[in-house]
């Protein structure tokens, strides 16, 4: 046999012991079948042969580490049943929005207070009363915030978003409900229109903790997208440096 071909056989027996894999590529299928033939095992066909990466980096998924977020007043989601809302297809008269009016005079006033349950009470009642007023919507709002009590918050603020779409408050009232569930971002758009329509120090505070939430969630996502484009840019590398070894390999066979 030629010294050149001699070489050329021992350059492919390396290649085998470096990459066993290479034995189960379609176009040397005859020299497999050789090989067993003579009694030899050949290594089973893993078909995630060729996605293998170097440095044991070919796991399926990147384990994304925790965020250190500030969750200090975020609450339990409130399951309980529904508040009234009133019927807003009801004729208002002048008397009942008066009568609503000083019911929601007085439930701020014990509100202050801190009996919550009281003043729930009767905003409820001024709510049916007065069913298309925003505001109180809004307010009953703000006190089932105290009482912890974010989704009902939420509903009472959509409600006053659907009847007034520029009130303020009710967008201050669905942010801070968002942020008590931990929905980071979401609390941050509504905090955000509710500073533009009408700023308080209040509503910037807790902008401010949302906004440091958002940008480590935001941080985090872009870092974790950033490793999983490189290591699928690997993946490419790899399988395109074995598809080339293995053209090598069969080109040296014929």
């Amino acid at each position: 046999m030629e010294r050149e071909k001699i070489a050329d056989l021992k350059l492919l027996i390396d290649q085998f012991k470096s990459h066993p894999s290479l034995l189960h590529t379609p176009s040397l299928h005859f020299f497999r079948n050789y090989v067993q033939s003579l009694g030899a095992a050949i290594p089973p066909d893993s078909k995630s042969s060729s996605h293998v990466l170097p440095d044991d980096e070919s796991e399926d998924e990147i384990v994304e580490s925790d965020i250190e977020l500030d969750e200090t007043d975020v609450v339990e989601p409130d399951d309980e049943p529904p508040l009234s809302m009133g019927d807003p297809s009801a004729e208002v008269s002048d008397e009942d929005r008066d009568m609503a009016q000083t019911l929601k005079s007085k439930a701020l006033v014990v509100l202050g207070e801190g009996q919550l349950d009281e003043a729930l009470g009767l905003l409820t009642e001024a709510i049916i009363l007065n069913p298309c007023s925003a505001m109180l919507y809004a307010t009953r709002g703000t006190a089932l915030l105290k009482l912890k009590k974010p989704n009902a918050a939420v509903q009472d603020a959509n409600t006053a978003l659907q009847i007034n779409p520029d009130s303020a408050k009710a967008y201050k009232v669905r942010g801070m409900a968002k942020a008590m569930l931990g929905k980071w971002e979401d609390a941050g758009k509504d905090l955000q229109i509710a500073s533009k329509l009408d700023y308080d120090v209040e509503t910037d505070s807790v902008l401010r903790k949302v906004e440091s939430n958002t940008n480590k969630i935001d941080s985090h996502r872009r870092k974790y997208e950033r490793l999983r484009n490189e290591r699928e840019l690997k993946k490419i590398e790899w399988e395109k440096q074995q598809q080339h070894e293995a053209q090598q390999l069969s080109s040296s066979l014929c």
